[in-house]
């Protein structure tokens, strides 16, 4: 029911005896009739009812409304014919093509069917006869019946069907056409209603087809409608002009289907030949919107030129004729755009339509100049409001949206101005849509161009009709007679040629695109926009439209152009969020870098200016800081734009001045991007910059809250209870001058408290260079003078400006391009190696941290490259601090010690070993093996071999000989490092360390490079190449057969040792001791020496040779080291070459599952010094790993079964002191893997599933953390199991969970980070560390897939008791990430210390879950799967809020965190708030009771989590758009927290979430459903604090109607009334008034606001409030007393104590049922003492403004339209009061003398005719009246032109008779009327005998009368003016010369006796309205009231 226009109407009604005043309002469907006091609905009518317009033709006001159903309703309206084209624009909209405007009623009787049925087609044809020949009738009559039964839209049996022999009814409609013109009669004569009625009936036949083409195709027939349509345009009667024009249109584009372009193109040729013709109806339409008039003319004309100019119809339009009507219709330009203001739509659309065509298709001049017009006339915002705003379902609507936006395109393109003023309304983000090449996704339908015309043209240019196809085949039939019959074939037509349309101004804006993200929402850096925004520039722009109509309104008289240049949208919803350039700092802090297309910052250089800008200007440090932090973001994506920055020097001078720790951050970060360019890196050099950012460097030694890394070879630990103790470093002078101290730093942060010690208490440690104030020690300035909350903590800082340090020495390179060693060494390089700076950051080695330590080492690497300094380099101690470094990334340290270690500068004072431990400065640290593998292997290999636990020829280096190394290294510097944390400054002294002697060496031979005891080791060669591998397996199979089939050795070892007499106490492998042995008897039994001891030196010789062979280490048989080479190849075969040997079955099974079974039940299995069993299994593994075959076989030979008992034995003598090499854990791991991969088999599966404890097994071997290669097969078989739910179930029971969990917390991830190479073989153990990491990944990859939360080709079944368990121990959200396909990143997370919106996980959660997990790893008592874990909880967690999964208190204090799902969060907030607030809701009691907010309180607690869960929603809606869609259907519950008193806090976060979803217009929507406002409006008393974001609120909401329907009924302007009159904060009256601004804007619910706001304030406080809301305030406390507004302090007493009253009243019943309703007695007005009796009209008091007539009324023609139907009312009355008549027509008069150029809009408005009937009146005050009128209206030509149509001289004559006091006045007007030269003036004098009246006045002397002889001087001027007309001039001479009294004046001039009147007004010029421009205003001279409202909080 919204209506699209309004109109002010009397309707006449049978149950009213007067006319009862209605609002008629035109909506999409319905004719809506609304009562104007209360705008209340009267009666609603579908437009399609509709069945014809009447237009009455003796009253310019009376029109009737008939339906379809045959009643009619009859109204008056001084807007009568812009209201009837309005409403024939809907009716034809709703699809009724049938309704049309008419002088006549329609007479039902002659109708032969009812309204709403067409009548059938014997109908239609009788009465196309009758008009051939009427029977019995007239042809008057005839035409009125043909009228009455065929429809206005034509024939609808024109054509019965195409057919050869079917051409009667084409001819039917032939003949009754030129019955129409031969019996037409005489055109100057018949009446306007027969004339009307032809054309009407012409309009209906040329409709069809026959019709159509008969305009060219009957002879004469277009020279005879030509002729009469000239003579009825000369009538000047809008009816007939209106039907006429509305039949030509017809005949310029056909109304039936199946048209004929062809035809179509010479109907417009011939219509539009004639020049002189257009240029007579361009005339007459320019007359008609010059003049406001003649709305059916201009509807009809503008079709014309729609068909004849516009595509597509215009492509049929002959191109000459075309340039010529479209150059004479665009020297009408601003007539055009006067008609974008038109009510009708149809009127608007055809002007778009038109002006469409001018711009594309004219020349450029002509385009240029409707481009400014666009500008000048305010066309472009009203088409721009329409483009953007229009969302109806209404064709008509959405066809003038697309056309206002071809317009706004045409008229922006090519004109910089028009374009300058879009970037002023709208955000640059949103213009730049215009420049992407992005598309729509769907586009919608093009409703101008309706036709194609091409395809037309092709398509009746390629079918012959069916008429000439049916010809041919009449031809073929007779073609043998064709000659004689002589038929003649017809020549083909020629193609139809279309004109081709010219687009000379084209858009290549895609503006398509740019209105599709216009109506999203948008959240990026470079633009907000939202419902909010929208609505903001949707008011902007239809106030300036609303002002820009009243200004050219007062300025009628002139030519009013729009001031565009000043105009520009302010978007106060924006006023908070901070904006440089075109970029808003919030969003481009909190964006996201990824996403490439928002991250590209447009005009960087000017944006990165403006930023600085700001920056130097603002002396707050938020400020600041937020500068610096978007000056950083710009400066790193677009320095190569903007070029190096000239202020770095002054921004190194703030780094090192500043005292705040933020400002300080930001400084450095800026800094680090500044360096991006070179030269800002010379200039912070020269600044001193790197000196500041050294000292700042040193804060990392302060932090200490580092998260521990789990490292292998941590030595230094702390136990818990230890407390660091600082040394005592530092002294201070006192004002007395004494040195006092010294203090450690704690000491002096004490002091500082006390104030002892001030900013400028001078200061001193070891390391500074003497004295210096406190505040100009970094270390104390930091920690004790500094304010603010640091970004980021001081590692972080370090690790920043490492980076910076070591990018800017990577810009002065030590060398050149050339190689060349550059002297003198950079400058950067030459200030970090001074003694100043080097040991600072050297020093920074001690802090542990890995990153620093990683930063450091590349730093160092880069500066002593070619540094004369480096071999002083160790003084610093930086070769001790390295070694004791504990973590795993050692790459960057190693690549240091490589170029550095053997080229120090010291002295040795050992002179033992080699050349290179002489010459290495680590020859007393490392093992020489070490120092030898640093010199001549790689950096990368040595840190590798250092991180590793290696045992080979060339080194022996575990995690036991780096842990003694760190402690020796600790020991040695023990007293230096307590130091750091006291004074971060102190230096360390140089002393040699002493030789580090190494236990794990004492038995090892080194020469050379190696360690002999490795050199027969296997794994020397582990890659060699095997050339045929099958070949290889099969001879060792053979092998392996005959190895089994030996003999043993004919000598034992016991028998060996015997005869060397070596005791048994000594008996082993040491070859040293059986080699003197040896040489003892050797020498003894020699044969040279004894010669009876050769038998005995040959047993000897035997013995010895024996002993140091293999052959002492057979066994009997076989040699199972033999056996075990075997088998440890063929593992290495299938392993190496499993794609090789995939084809073959192995053969070898029951050799191998033999050995096993033998090996398994050796009861010495253990004790054996060579054992099989491990080889064997491994070997099982690898062949079942090799081919699916060989799993089978396996199975089939009971290989599971045999390996499960091999598997239980082992794993029962497992113990924690086993090591990975004993043979029982090498059996376990080989099993393990065997059945890890035969679980890939389901049948496999099936027998392991048969055999419980091999899962009680595996979980056993999981308990054996040190054993890590075990427990990494065992994690990889459980995930091998978890695809069988059965498996899960029975892994779960057995206590996998707690083994796995435990795994998971030894990973360290500095050594994944580190870049050191790995050794990727686990099993040798070389590196525990990354052994670990491998297991704790395995770990996490098994958990995962145990409870099923993979996906994807690893995805295994859910397991809901698992999932359960885990999400308990690990918190869901890193439970979810167990089935991450990058497990680095989360065992990152579960190692370090996290703080976020998902997770608190710090020590003691990892200390808890790691207590917990042992606690039932050793449990042995069985828990039921779904109870497990259920009693744990982390105590960390336990006092937090945690909903959604997510922790709301962390979330609050990082609100733009991202998150994963924010919508899922948003509801899991709306749910615990419903629960919550049912609870609060509960205690309150839904009484007036407030909540106990008292900490004490059992209430406290819910409520302080509700508050934080309200702050949780209010954080996530406004920084993730979209999630505010989440919150529809919880409005209800949002709302009804505001209801909760006593809890501010609640009620304003509640207001706040609120506030934050008005920005989505479905949010606004659903509020609108929810029935909720009552909640709202119950705050702006209940809480004053928050009265300003509940107004924000209500503002945003008021742009649904709905809701301000729902907010009036619930009060909402007695609440908004009370705080405007009563609030004593300035900032909410103003939004108050600005809300009641908007609401009464609201298209249904407006008018009626305004009607209740006037029963309390003068109507002028409306239209103050809606043009400035401070103005309006100011007029609230001023006194008034001018023609539109009296008001005093009285007045506003009153008014405010009255609307306070009643709103205490509805709060009080509105608390307590908020459903209660807020109505204002129908009676009910504030009645003002001082207004009390005055008489006013249209909010204008009559008496002041007689007094005061040059006021500016705000409304003048309001004004006058009220005071003419008051004024008509008065004289139409028999004894209407004479006061009141006498002031309304001095009123009037004054009126028209001020604004004189409102008389050219009285003719339109009807009331003409009544002035002069009135004048017949028997009160002889109405003549009077009605005289003083009309004189002053005679000034106006258009007046006069009105009293020539009716009659007017002889009510005048009557008038002067019952007023002979009035003649003067009366002949005066005679005389103007007369000179305006129109000869039916003088017809009706010489009718009403005027002649002889005015002679005998003349004879009379009229003496009895004022100013007797100007009488007869205006008598005689009329006389003369009268003699002058052409056509009765000489009547009147005849009439005159009879005269005597006339020859006595006709020879004189009498001007002299004529008084100039008054001037024609005050006004120079346009005024301006209202109260800006009143004068002095009395001001309160009182101070106002104290706010006690706490209002000012808000403000």
């Amino acid at each position: 029911m919204t209506s699209l226009a309004e109109f002010n109407v009397q309707k006449y009604s049978q149950r009213h005896v007067d006319p009862v005043r209605r609002v008629l309002c035109l909506t999409e469907t319905c004719l809506v009739e609304r009562d104007p006091a209360t705008y209340n609905t009267v009666s609603a009518k579908p437009l399609c009812d509709v069945f014809a317009l009447v237009r009455s033709q003796e009253s310019p006001q009376i029109f009737f409304i008939e339906f379809v159903k045959g009643y009619q309703r009859k109204f008056s309206s001084t807007d009568r014919d812009n209201l009837i084209a309005s409403v024939l624009d809907g009716v034809r909209a709703s699809g009724n093509r049938d309704a049309h405007v008419k002088m006549t009623f329609s007479n039902r009787g002659l109708r032969h069917a009812p309204y709403y049925v067409p009548v059938d087609e014997e109908v239609e044809a009788h009465h196309l006869k009758f008009l051939a020949s009427p029977p019995s009738i007239s042809f008057a009559d005839a035409v009125v019946r043909f009228n009455s039964n065929v429809s206005y839209s034509g024939l609808l049996h024109a054509v019965t069907q195409d057919g050869f022999f079917t051409d009667n009814k084409e001819k039917m409609i032939n003949v009754a056409l030129l019955a129409l013109l031969a019996k037409e009669g005489d055109q100057n004569t018949i009446s306007a209603v027969e004339l009307e009625s032809q054309f009407q009936a012409l309009r209906r036949l040329v409709a069809s087809k026959a019709g159509f083409g008969a305009f060219t195709q009957i002879p004469k027939f277009r020279e005879k409608v030509g002729i009469k349509v000239v003579k009825a345009l000369k009538r000047q009667d809008d009816g007939v002009t209106h039907a006429a024009i509305d039949m030509l249109s017809a005949l310029m584009q056909p109304m039936h289907d199946d048209y004929d372009l062809r035809q179509e193109q010479l109907n417009k040729t011939s219509l539009l030949s004639s020049k002189k013709f257009l240029e007579s109806l361009l005339d007459l339409f320019s007359t008609h919107v010059v003049r406001g008039t003649g709305a059916l003319v201009i509807t009809s004309l503008l079709d014309f030129l729609t068909f004849a100019l516009c595509a597509p119809y215009s492509e049929t339009t002959d191109g000459n004729l075309f340039d010529s009507l479209l150059e004479q219709v665009a020297g009408k330009g601003r007539v055009l755009y006067k008609l974008f203001q038109h009510p009708s739509m149809t009127v608007v659309k055809g002007a778009g339509l038109v002006m469409k065509a001018i711009i594309e298709e004219g020349d450029a001049e002509i385009a240029a100049k409707m481009q400014d017009l666009a500008l000048a006339e305010g066309a472009l915002p009203r088409h721009l409001h329409t483009s953007m705003f229009t969302t109806s379902s209404d064709g008509r609507m959405l066809t003038n949206r697309q056309l206002s936006r071809h317009l706004v395109a045409l008229w922006v393109t090519g004109h910089p101005t028009a374009m300058a003023l879009l970037k002023r309304i709208l955000p640059t983000g949103l213009l730049s849509y215009l420049d992407c090449n992005d598309k729509v996704p769907d586009k919608e339908r093009d409703l101008i161009n309706v036709r194609d015309n091409l395809k037309m043209a092709q398509d009746q240019s390629k079918k012959p009709g069916a008429a000439r196809l049916q010809w041919q085949q009449v031809e073929n039939m007779l073609l043998h007679w064709k000659q004689r019959v002589g038929l003649e074939r017809k020549k083909m037509d020629k193609p139809i040629v279309l004109r081709k349309r010219r687009q000379r101004i084209k858009s290549e804006a895609n503006w398509l695109y740019f209105y599709y993200m216009f109506n999203k929402d948008h959240a990026k850096p470079n633009l907000i926009w939202n419902f909010k925004t929208r609505e903001e520039l949707r008011e902007a722009l239809e106030n300036e439209i609303r002002a820009f109509n009243v200004d050219r309104e007062l300025g009628a008289s002139h030519v009013i152009s729009w001031n565009h240049v000043e105009f520009e949208v302010r978007y106060e919803c924006l006023a908070e969020e901070i904006k440089i350039g075109d970029y808003y700092l919030r969003l481009l802090l909190e964006e996201d870098d990824s996403n490439e297309e928002t991250s590209a910052i447009k005009k960087s250089y000017e944006f990165f200016n403006d930023l600085y800008h700001r920056f130097l200007l603002t002396s707050k440090v938020n400020m600041k800081c937020m500068c610096l932090h978007a000056m950083a973001i710009v400066y790193g994506k677009c320095y190569e734009e903007i070029g190096a920055f000239n202020d770095t020097k002054y921004i190194c001078g703030m780094l090192e001045r500043c005292t705040d720790r933020q400002e300080r951050d930001r400084l450095i970060f800026f800094l680090n991007k500044l360096i991006l360019s070179r030269r800002n890196v010379k200039e912070l050099i020269n600044a001193n910059g790197i000196k500041v950012l050294v000292d700042i460097l040193t804060l990392a030694h302060l932090h200490t809250s580092r998260a521990t890394v789990p490292t292998q070879t941590n030595v230094i630990e702390a136990s818990p209870d230890m407390e660091l103790t600082q040394e005592k470093e530092w002294y201070y002078g006192n004002k007395e001058r004494e040195r006092l101290g010294p203090y450690s730093s704690k000491e002096l942060k004490e002091l500082w408290e006390q104030g002892q010690v001030t900013p400028k208490t001078r200061c001193w440690a070891q390391g500074l260079d003497g004295w210096r104030p406190l505040h100009a020690i970094p270390q104390l300035k930091w920690t004790l003078l500094a304010t603010g909350q640091q970004v980021m903590n001081e590692s972080d800082l370090a690790c920043l400006i490492l980076n910076m340090l070591i990018r800017i020495c990577d810009y002065y390179p030590s060398r050149d391009a050339d190689d060349a060693i550059i002297r003198p060494l950079p400058k950067p390089k030459r200030l970090l190696t001074e003694a100043t700076c080097l040991p600072h950051f050297v020093q920074l080695l001690l802090t542990f941290d890995p990153i620093l330590v990683e930063k450091v080492s590349v730093l160092l690497g880069g500066m002593v490259k070619d540094n004369p300094q480096m071999p002083r380099i160790y003084l610093c101690g930086v070769f001790f601090f390295i070694m004791m470094y504990t973590g795993s990334n050692v790459l960057p340290l190693a690549w240091f010690l490589k170029y550095t270690h053997t080229s120090q500068a010291f002295r040795s004072e050992e002179n033992k070993g080699s050349d290179i431990m002489q010459r290495s400065i680590l020859g007393h640290i490392l093992p020489e093996a070490m120092v030898h593998f640093l010199e001549n292997h790689s950096a990368e290999k040595f840190a590798e071999t250092y991180l590793g636990e290696f045992d080979t020829p060339e080194a022996i280096w575990n995690s036991e000989m780096r842990r003694l190394m760190i402690e020796k290294i600790a020991s040695h510097i023990a007293d230096f490092t307590p130091r750091l944390q006291s004074n971060t400054r102190a230096l360390y002294q140089y002393c040699p360390i002493p030789i580090i002697n190494y236990p794990q060496l004492e038995k090892e031979l080194f020469v050379n490079i190696y360690y002999l005891r490795h050199l027969c080791d296997e794994q020397k060669f582990p890659d060699w190449p095997i050339k045929d591998p099958v070949k290889l397996l099969k001879d060792i199979l053979e092998e392996w057969k005959k190895e089994v089939e030996k003999k043993p050795p004919s000598m034992s070892r016991d028998e060996a040792f015997e005869t060397l007499k070596i005791p048994k106490a000594k008996q082993g492998n040491d070859e040293g001791f059986i080699r003197k042995a040896y040489f003892r008897l050797a020498q003894k039994y020699h044969p040279d020496k004894n010669p009876e001891g050769r038998d005995m030196f040959e047993k000897v010789n035997k013995a010895y040779e024996y002993l140091c062979t293999k052959s002492s280490k057979t066994v009997d048989g076989p040699d199972p080291e033999n056996v075990v080479l075997l088998l440890k190849t063929q593992s290495i075969l299938f392993n190496r070459y499993k794609e090789v040997l995939e084809p073959y079955k192995y053969a070898g099974y029951p050799m191998l599952l033999k050995t096993i079974m033998l090996e398994t039940d050796d009861k010495s299995l253990f004790s054996k010094p060579v054992p099989l069993l491990a080889e064997a299994c491994e070997l099982a593994f690898h062949t079942v790993n090799c081919s699916a075959l060989n799993a089978e076989e396996l199975r089939r030979e009971n290989g599971i079964e045999i390996l499960q008992k091999a598997f239980s034995r082992c794993v029962s003598i497992l113990t924690q002191s086993s090591n990975s090499d004993d043979v029982q854990v090498q059996v376990c791991i080989n099993v393990i893997k065997c059945y890890t991969v035969a679980a890939q088999f389901e049948a496999c599966r099936e027998k392991i599933t048969e055999i419980p404890t091999i899962i009680k097994d595996l979980s056993k071997t999981l308990y054996f953390q040190k054993l890590s290669a075990l427990c990494a097969v065992a994690a990889n078989c459980v995930s091998a199991f978890s695809v069988s739910k059965f498996m899960q179930d029975s892994l779960m029971q057995a206590g996998v969970i707690w083994h796995l969990l435990l795994f998971l917390f030894q990973y360290d991830f500095t050594l994944e980070e580190s870049g050191v190479e790995k050794s990727g073989q686990t099993n040798q153990q070389t590196n525990l560390q990354e052994v670990a990491n491998d297991l704790a990944r395995r770990s996490l990859v098994s958990l995962g897939r145990l409870a099923g939360f993979t996906s994807g080709e690893e995805k295994t079944p859910e397991n809901l008791p698992i999932q359960k368990c885990l999400n308990i121990l690990l918190t869901p959200y890193l439970a979810r990430q167990l089935g991450t396909e990058n497990p680095n990143e989360v065992l990152k997370v579960l190692n370090s210390n996290t703080e976020n919106p998902y997770l608190i996980w710090d020590n003691s959660t990892r200390a808890e879950l790691l207590e917990y997990s042992h606690r039932h790893q050793t449990s042995k008592q069985g828990i039921p799967k779904d109870e497990m874990a259920a009693d744990f909880t982390f105590s960390a967690h336990s006092k937090e809020l945690v909903i959604g999964e997510i922790f709301v208190r962390v979330f609050n204090e990082q609100p733009s965190f991202p998150l994963e799902d924010p919508k899922a969060f948003t509801v899991s907030l709306l749910d615990y708030l419903g629960s919550m607030a049912q609870y609060l809701h509960s205690l309150m009691a839904l009484t007036s009771k407030d909540v106990d907010t008292s900490k004490n309180s059992q209430q406290a607690s819910r409520l302080t989590n509700s508050e934080m869960a309200l702050e949780g929603l209010r954080n996530v809606i406004r920084n993730n758009p979209g999630t505010e869609a989440k919150c529809i259907g919880h409005f209800k519950l949002l709302f009804s927290l505001l209801r909760i008193t006593g809890a501010a806090k609640l009620q304003q976060l509640a207001l706040e979430v609120i506030c934050s979803v008005t920005s989505s217009k479905d949010c606004v929507d659903n509020i609108a459903d929810s029935n909720v406002m009552a909640y709202l409006l119950l705050v702006l008393h209940s809480l004053p604090t928050g009265r300003l974001t509940a107004l924000e609120t209500m503002y945003a909401l008021m742009s649904n109607t709905k809701i301000v329907k729902e907010s009036i009924s619930k009060g909402i302007i007695i609440y908004l009334l009370d705080m405007f009159c009563n609030s004593t904060n300035p900032t909410v009256r103003e939004k108050t008034a600005e809300l009641l601004a908007k609401i009464m804007t609201d298209k249904l619910m407006g008018p009626r606001i305004r009607i209740l706001l006037s029963k309390f304030l003068p109507p002028v406080f409306m239209d103050a409030m809606r043009d400035s809301h401070e103005a309006s305030i100011h007029m609230f406390e001023g006194v008034h007393e001018n023609p539109e507004l009296i008001w005093n302090e009285e007045a506003r007493e009153k008014v405010s104590s009255v609307v306070k009253k009643m709103k205490n009243d509805h709060f009080n019943t509105q608390k307590d049922n908020p459903d209660a309703t807020w109505k204002l007695p129908e009676e009910f007005a504030v009645v003002y003492t001082d207004v009390e009796g005055e008489l006013m009209i249209a909010g204008v008091f009559i008496r002041l403004f007689i007094s005061q007539p040059s006021w500016v009324l705000r409304k003048p023609r309001e004004f006058m339209v009220e005071l003419f139907e008051k004024f008509t009312e008065l004289i139409t009355k028999n004894n209407p009061d004479g006061q009141v008549l006498e002031a309304v027509t001095t009123a009037m008069v004054n009126f028209f003398i001020a604004q004189p150029t409102y008389a050219e809009q009285v003719p339109q408005l009807g009331h003409i005719p009544t002035i002069f009937h009135a004048m017949g009146s028997r009160n002889s005050a109405i003549p009077k009246s009605s005289m003083l009128v009309v004189h002053r209206l005679v000034e106006s030509e258009a007046c006069v032109r009105s009293m020539a149509q009716s009659d007017c001289i002889g009510p005048l004559m009557v008038g002067m008779r019952k007023r002979p006091d009035q003649t003067g006045v009366a002949c005066e007007a005679m005389h103007k009327m007369f000179q305006r030269n129109h000869p039916e003036l003088v017809v009706q004098a010489l009718e009403r005998d005027l002649i002889p009246f005015l002679l005998t006045l003349l004879e009379s002397g009229m003496r009895e009368l004022p100013n007797p002889a100007g009488i007869k001087a205006q008598i005689v001027k009329s006389i003369k003016a009268m003699l002058t007309c052409l056509e009765n001039g000489e009547k009147i001479q005849q009439l005159l010369d009879k005269s005597d009294v006339w020859a006595a004046y006709k020879d004189q001039k009498h001007d002299l006796f004529i008084s100039e009147s008054a001037v024609s007004g005050y006004l120079t010029g346009p005024g301006v309205a209202g109260y800006l421009t009143q004068g002095p205003t009395q001001v309160s001279s009182k101070p106002p009231p104290m706010d006690t409202s706490q209002d000012e909080i808000q403000s």
